[in-house]
């Protein structure tokens, strides 16, 4: 398994404010080398928070978002303004302060049957992305949050064998917690973002972090972290 970045902080606030930051100055840099930055955006208090900040920041820099372009990593099967929904969450952190445009929302269609939410994202990612070598749909990063589990995105450790091996981007998949089913992009899409930047913080999640930089695949961002070259992860817990 390579070696993950870690960055630690004192608290979320820091955590939160130093994630926003970096993220503006990706963007910047993203756009000025090849006109575009595609993010897929996670769900999550923490990730309110840093959207939040991020939304903010950039209109006090006067930093345009004329050029992201913004997906997401998973979804509940609900409406897009269900409370349980990550683009509503989203929408109103980030999306609606920061004026973005509806064809700038590459969403996951939670309200669509399952099977065939993720048939349409897998196609849109398809279209709308650079392939890599091997064919997989490439975002320029891909933020995460972890689990009391280790689990990201909608990547269960309880996942079949269907899902750990499928190549499809987009998969429906059936989760232990409420809603339980789900929309996930899969370990291959994850696994060929350029970047990857995970966001582990709140309390019981010590375990899960150590296990997940422990050798084995004990965990889904465990299985992730051995799949890529570099990965981020920002972190107030102490492990």
């Amino acid at each position: 398994m390579s070696s993950p970045e870690i960055l630690h902080f004192g608290d979320s606030a820091q955590l939160v404010g130093a994630v926003a930051q970096h993220w503006l100055a990706v963007i910047q840099d993203d756009v000025a080398r090849a006109g575009a930055h595609r993010v897929a955006l996670p769900g999550g208090r923490v990730a309110a928070r840093f959207m939040s900040a991020a939304a903010v920041s950039a209109a006090e820099a006067g930093l345009s978002w004329e050029a992201v372009e913004f997906y997401w990593g998973d979804e509940r099967c609900v409406p897009p303004d269900h409370v349980d929904s990550n683009y509503r969450l989203a929408a109103e952190a980030l999306l609606n302060p920061a004026g973005i445009v509806a064809s700038k929302r590459h969403r996951l269609r939670g309200e669509l049957p399952p099977q065939e939410a993720a048939r349409a994202a897998s196609k849109e990612l398809r279209e709308t992305l650079p392939a890599s070598l091997d064919g997989i749909p490439m975002l320029d990063l891909v933020f995460l949050g972890m689990g009391e589990d280790g689990h990201v995105a909608s990547l269960f450790p309880c996942a079949t064998e269907e899902v750990l091996r499928s190549r499809e981007p987009v998969l429906d998949v059936i989760g232990p917690k409420p809603p339980p089913q789900r929309l996930t992009m899969s370990f291959p899409v994850l696994a060929a973002a350029r970047q990857v930047w995970v966001l582990a913080s709140g309390v019981g999640k010590e375990d899960a972090l150590r296990r997940s930089l422990a050798p084995g695949l004990q965990t889904p961002l465990g299985r992730l972290l051995s799949l890529r070259e570099r990965t981020r992860i920002f972190t107030d817990i102490v492990i």
